[in-house]
């Protein structure tokens, strides 16, 4: 796995100038599909917030392809594939965690954090490198936790109501 992680930031060091030059931000970057068929997966949105359209991802599909066709920084052939992150999002990055403050998120640790490694609820923004999250699962599991960024190992939003609507909210303007 390291050396896929060290393409895959070989990989962002590559586009992510062209990217953000284009309008864009990188959400995530992963390799998904096994040795057999191996796709590199880029995961973006506007910088402008609007939401990301067919165009949008063709755009960058082409601009990342020729970069990475000069560069060549993964060995073997892979499948490109470009997409907008989606309503229920992954929260990867720092940033992500303070700008969807107030949502629903679900959070998974590499190690146990006070005897779990499970957090669903209220995302309550970063700390001094942690994250903040207000559960709210049931009568014993309520309570607030601190995780350190470092030890998030996924992290994305839940699809609620809410969530939904300030996203059609987003949409008319």
């Amino acid at each position: 796995m390291p050396a896929a992680n060290e393409q895959l930031a070989e990989v962002e060091r590559l586009i992510e100038p062209s990217v953000e030059a284009m309008g864009f931000r990188l959400v995530r970057l992963r390799f998904m599909g096994g040795q057999a068929r191996p796709t590199l997966q880029v995961m973006a949105e506007r910088l402008d917030d609007r939401e990301m359209n067919v165009d949008d991802c063709a755009d960058l599909s082409r601009a990342i392809s020729a970069l990475l066709d000069v560069e060549d920084p993964i060995a073997g052939a892979y499948l490109l594939e470009v997409s907008s992150p989606g309503i229920d999002r992954p929260l990867v990055r720092p940033d992500d965690f303070l700008r969807f403050a107030g949502y629903q998120a679900r959070i998974e640790a590499c190690r146990l954090i006070d005897g779990r490694r499970r957090f669903v609820g209220r995302l309550l923004g970063l700390r001094d490198g942690r994250v903040q999250i207000a559960l709210a699962d049931a009568a014993d599991d309520e309570g607030e936790y601190e995780i350190p960024i470092e030890d998030v190992e996924r992290a994305k939003l839940v699809l609620t109501d809410e969530l939904i609507q300030a996203t059609l909210k987003k949409r008319k303007h």
